[in-house]
């Protein structure tokens, strides 16, 4: 449980600079360059991401159950996990509705992800990996929004057909991850086969 406690540590901390200590970054980038930060950044990560997966890896062989969640809710979580994937992917398609309607299509896909997977798992290592990772996206919305708004940034330009390209890439991504990958890589098969 210390390696997911310290990976989630890390990894979150520094995904949360802009949330928490912005000046403090911008000193960093400032002092030290944009390629250094991104490569402090990104070890940093990587070494919390590894310490994430093998912490919880290690959780689940010995699992300490806090609740027992009723069966619907995996159901729930696979529903849910659609949008997510689309609001994901909206994140990264120029010109969607969704991006200029939330801003931060992307906080809003962790926050069902994190959300969907809390629902239908009740072990500590769970409410540990997913309450934190829906705490950073809540918090990572609220300061992006308040920054957007500090800025005086206007909704970008939108079209239908953007949404249509990330609603049918978040599909396919979804259908690919819960039919494929999920059970490979988390030993859950949330389709059932």
């Amino acid at each position: 449980m210390t390696a997911l406690i310290v990976g989630l540590m890390l990894f979150l901390s520094t995904h949360s600079a802009r949330i928490f200590a912005d000046a403090n970054r911008s000193q960093y980038i400032a002092h030290y360059g944009l390629m250094k930060w991104k490569l402090a950044y990104s070890l940093v990560s990587v070494v919390g991401l590894g310490l994430i997966v093998w912490g919880y890896g290690q959780a689940r062989l010995d699992p300490l159950y806090l609740w027992f969640a009723p069966v619907w809710t995996r159901h729930l979580a696979v529903l849910l996990m659609l949008p997510a994937m689309v609001l994901l992917v909206a994140a990264y398609v120029p010109g969607t509705w969704m991006k200029a309607r939330l801003g931060h299509p992307m906080y809003a896909g962790v926050k069902l992800w994190a959300l969907a997977h809390l629902l239908s798992n009740g072990t500590l290592a769970d409410v540990l990996l997913f309450g934190s990772f829906l705490a950073w996206a809540i918090a990572g919305f609220v300061s992006a929004r308040r920054r957007d708004r500090a800025a005086g940034l206007a909704p970008a330009r939108a079209a239908w057909s953007r949404d249509a390209i990330a609603a049918v890439a978040g599909g396919a991504l979804w259908f690919a991850f819960a039919r494929y990958l999920h059970v490979p890589l988390f030993g859950v098969a949330p389709l059932g086969v």
